[in-house]
């Protein structure tokens, strides 16, 4: 699938872009990781190496130009080149079109869609001459409106268009681009991004309810799907925004 392969995957340390490295690394990748917390992104690193994998790890704010340039340089010049760039780094934060300040507002969009662009822009010429491929995290509000997290939705709606847009582009370079939209999935997303622990696993319980399948997701369930995409069984798709959410995206508010 993607044995021998070089991987670059953000957001690292943990939840979706942790498991999806761990992934790749099981599925015979080599794998570069990057994230803000070091000390998080060395546990990763050494828990694919004590599996038999291989994993390097590069500490970076993919808010920050030159550190985007940084990660991406770094890995080719580990590894010695690149075939797959994961971008699974993300930030979430609640507020309406009333009371979302355009720093919330900036700070969602710079991350969740200007550095998912900037690390596809930088990557292209390193795919290009592997004929590699991209696997955007986006989310199932990309897909869906929903209330009180409206910078979100619209970044992601953004990584989805993003998405298909660069797949049309770079088709003829033989690149793929694909993103996941997954439905909630129990990482440390929604702490992070500011909700108290007992209103999380109250969250977490009433979203069994509101996924078709009945439970919400596990990063496994969607690092699988990525590593699906990224590898050659996937040689025949490319623009594709796929849905991972027990069905949430077919549902109506609940």
């Amino acid at each position: 699938m993607v044995k021998g392969k070089i991987a670059l995957v953000t957001g690292a340390s943990s939840g979706i872009g942790g498991a999806t490295a761990r992934a790749m690394a099981e599925a015979g990748a080599r794998v570069a990781l990057t994230g803000r917390q070091s000390a998080a992104l060395q546990k990763e690193v050494e828990h694919i190496a004590a599996s038999g994998g291989e994993a390097y790890a590069i500490t970076g704010d993919l808010r920050r130009d030159e550190d985007r340039r940084r990660i991406v340089s770094a890995t080719v010049a580990h590894f010695g080149g690149l075939d797959i760039l994961v971008n699974a780094a993300g930030t979430i934060a609640n507020g309406t079109i009333v009371n979302t300040s355009l720093e919330e507002w900036r700070t969602m969009i710079e991350l969740n869609l200007e550095a998912v662009f900037a690390l596809m822009q930088l990557a292209v010429p390193h795919l290009e001459s592997v004929k590699g491929n991209i696997v955007n995290v986006s989310s199932v509000t990309g897909i869906r409106a929903f209330p009180n997290v409206l910078a979100y939705c619209v970044s992601k709606a953004g990584v989805d268009q993003l998405t298909r847009c660069a797949a049309l582009e770079l088709a003829p370079k033989g690149i793929r681009v694909n993103a996941v939209d997954p439905g909630v999935v129990i990482t440390n997303l929604h702490r992070r991004g500011g909700m108290e622990e007992a209103k999380y696993q109250s969250f977490l319980e009433h979203s069994k309810t509101t996924h078709p399948l009945g439970r919400v997701g596990q990063p496994e369930d969607v690092a699988n799907l990525i590593v699906f995409l990224a590898s050659d069984r996937a040689g025949w798709i490319t623009g594709v925004t796929v849905p991972i959410d027990g069905g949430r995206h077919q549902t109506c508010a609940r």
